[in-house]
Order: C-alpha cells, then structure tokens, then sequence
C-alpha cells in the first residue's frame, strides 16, 4: 500500500501501517518506517523533557525542537515513499536525487534526535530516564537506516555517503553513551 493510496501513512491506523509495511508493495519501505521510528524518538525525547524540573535551563528548549524535529520527520515517511515510487517508474537522475536527499534528512534528523535525548537523560528527570533512553535508541536506528539507504541509492563518489556514515555514527555514539548512563 503505498501513502498516495490512503493519503497519507500518518492517516492510517496504526494496525494498518503495521500491516502496510511486510505487504508485498515497494511502499512503505525501510526509508518510511525509518521516519516513523524517529517521529517516534521525537516524541519520546519530547515527552521525557517535559517531566524534566522546571528550573531545568534547556527543557523549554529541548521540548521545541523535538516537536519541530518531529513535524519535519513525519512529513519524511510519506515523501519517502513518493519518491522511491517515482524512482521506480522513471529511473533518472532527479528521481534517484530524491532517493538520497530524503534518507539523508531522516538520518540528520535522528542525529541530532539522539543528542537531545542524550541531553534529556543527562539533566532531565530520572523517573523517564528509560523513555528517553528509548528515543535515542530509536532515532540511532533511524539513522542508521538512512544512511544505509543512502550509501545503497548514491551514485559511485556521492559526498552524502560521507555524511551520511558520520550522522549515524554520531547517533549510535550518543545512543552508546546513554546506554552506559542508565545502568
């Protein structure tokens, strides 16, 4: 089932995205289900942050732009699949520019999703440590998965295969670190 079928992935019951995804169709994909998961990490970096103290300096802050990642984000899952289905019908280089453009965005999107929640396990409230360990779980996976797509879809000499590989090294990095934070 591809997003132009029912509107938009964010549209559909959960149940049916769950189903969509192992559905024999080219969409939604690995690039969709990577920007849900970083909607996802968004919204647990946010959460987390919420319950941080209210003499917390950066709790405002961190919340902002975890709802501001996660708008741009969601929007991500359905142009994702758009262009993977453009790229299908008319292989060129405009359609394979929206196939790295778009992971490439997922994956600088999880980064920086991942320092924040780093940030939110630091300083923020312990109680929803584990809920902000999570987001920085997710968003590393998300990343990762960018930049795997974007590694696979780049022409040979692409320089966003170089960003790409450090964007998810930086979130796997923070994702590491808050792993040895919360044991």
């Amino acid at each position: 089932m591809a997003s132009s079928e029912s509107g938009s992935f964010l549209d559909l019951p959960l149940k049916e995205f769950l189903d969509a995804v192992p559905a024999r169709t080219p969409a939604p994909g690995g690039g969709a289900v990577a920007a849900m998961a970083a909607s996802l990490a968004a919204g647990l970096v946010a959460m987390a942050a919420r319950f941080g103290a209210e003499d917390w300096a950066c709790r405002a802050e961190v919340v902002g732009r975890a709802e501001a990642l996660r708008a741009k984000v969601e929007l991500l899952a359905d142009a994702d699949a758009a262009s993977y289905s453009a790229f299908m019908a008319s292989r060129n280089a405009v359609t394979r520019e929206r196939i790295v453009a778009i992971p490439l965005e997922i994956a600088q999107i999880s980064a920086e999703l991942a320092e924040l929640a780093k940030l939110a396990v630091l300083e923020g409230n312990p109680n929803v440590r584990g809920d902000a360990s999570a987001g920085a779980d997710l968003a590393a996976a998300a990343a990762s998965i960018g930049s795997r797509l974007v590694r696979i879809n780049a022409d040979a000499g692409d320089q966003r295969v170089e960003e790409a590989v450090a964007l998810r090294i930086r979130a796997a990095a923070a994702a590491h670190s808050v792993g040895e934070i919360d044991t």
